[in-house]
């Protein structure tokens, strides 16, 4: 439980170091797009070479197939809710056209965090230690979101102080999310576990292709391609250790 609990913990912290970071120092938008659209690339290959083959292989192509969907279609719906209150400028640097929209932000972002943390302390039960794949790419991706939209918060006139509590409980939540991955599902039979893990790399596929990846190009241009392209060799690399 504790491994389940410093996992997610270490996974989501990327997210107020990127804050941080963006809060106290001037980054170049080029290279927080690189970041972004190189953690696009490591996401999408956890998904596509660690859970959805572990769920295929676990549970069959049915309940993989079922819960990619359902993942997916849940986070579409998430999404277009939250457009409506500015929240999917959550990985942006530049200001909010809307003043409400630093709750719809921080709820999107738990949205993204959660579904990966639970993933991670799954992973402990489904391979008897961590997915370090999983774990990389969680990091990596976070990073560049919690830098991009602190930057964006700043402009929008939320305090530093209040930017970071909010950062710091997304850290918490993520960390609780691992470890109740971890202790909910630990005699959960194989067909349940395959459901989740196709159900998070539904969610992620569709997280990627909505938020990130189109934003990275936006403020990186076609380089970003190459980035994500290194990032999805990076984690077949990483899959096949």
């Amino acid at each position: 439980m504790l491994q389940a609990t410093l996992w997610g913990a270490f996974a989501g912290s990327s997210i107020l170091l990127g804050a941080l970071l963006g809060i106290f120092k001037d980054i170049p938008r080029k290279i927080t797009a690189a970041i972004m659209s190189f953690g696009t690339g490591i996401l999408l290959g956890a998904a596509a070479f660690e859970l959805l083959d572990e769920a295929l292989h676990n549970g069959g192509m049915t309940a993989t197939s079922f819960g990619f969907i359902c993942g997916a279609l849940l986070f579409t719906i998430s999404e277009l809710i939250i457009t409506k209150g500015g929240g999917h400028h959550r990985k942006r640097s530049t200001m909010n056209p809307d003043n409400h929209s630093g709750l719809s932000i921080f709820i999107g972002t738990v949205i993204d965090a959660i579904p990966e943390s639970i993933i991670i302390g799954v992973s402990l039960l489904d391979q008897g230690s961590v997915s370090y794949l999983m774990v990389i790419a969680v990091f990596i991706s976070n990073f560049p979101e919690g830098l991009s939209s602190s930057v964006g918060l700043i402009k929008d006139g939320y305090s530093k102080k209040k930017i970071i509590i909010m950062w710091f409980i997304v850290v918490l939540l993520a960390s609780l999310s691992s470890l109740l991955g971890f202790s909910l599902l630990s005699n959960a039979s194989s067909m349940v576990i395959s459901f989740i893990g196709a159900f998070a790399a539904g969610g992620i596929v569709a997280m990627v292709s909505s938020t990130m990846m189109p934003e990275a190009f936006e403020e990186g241009g076609a380089i970003v391609g190459f980035t994500a392209s290194i990032g999805l060799l990076c984690s077949l690399i990483l899959s096949s250790l």
